[in-house]
């Protein structure tokens, strides 16, 4: 078990002129000693099964994500 504190998602590697990014695994057990992250992950989680449940409602997903980026570029543009 390693301190998800501690984990490095990635490194770059050089080769001959080129540069390639090499990810690292993250199907390994984790621990935390952070309480603070206990609560972030309970809401991620949270938050996640009401946009989930939400996206069983909606009969067309593919509008309903397109309006979403729409409204998004709309907003963002108005900064």
């Amino acid at each position: 078990m390693f301190q998800i504190e501690k984990f490095v998602a990635s490194e770059i590697r050089h080769n001959l002129d080129y540069k390639y990014f090499l990810p690292n695994l993250i199907n390994k057990n984790c621990a935390w000693s952070n309480p603070k992250l206990n609560k972030l992950i309970e809401s991620a989680s949270y938050y996640l099964a009401q946009l989930n449940s939400f996206a069983k409602l909606v009969p067309n997903l593919e509008l309903f994500i397109h309006l979403h980026v729409t409204k998004e570029a709309v907003v963002s543009s108005r900064i």
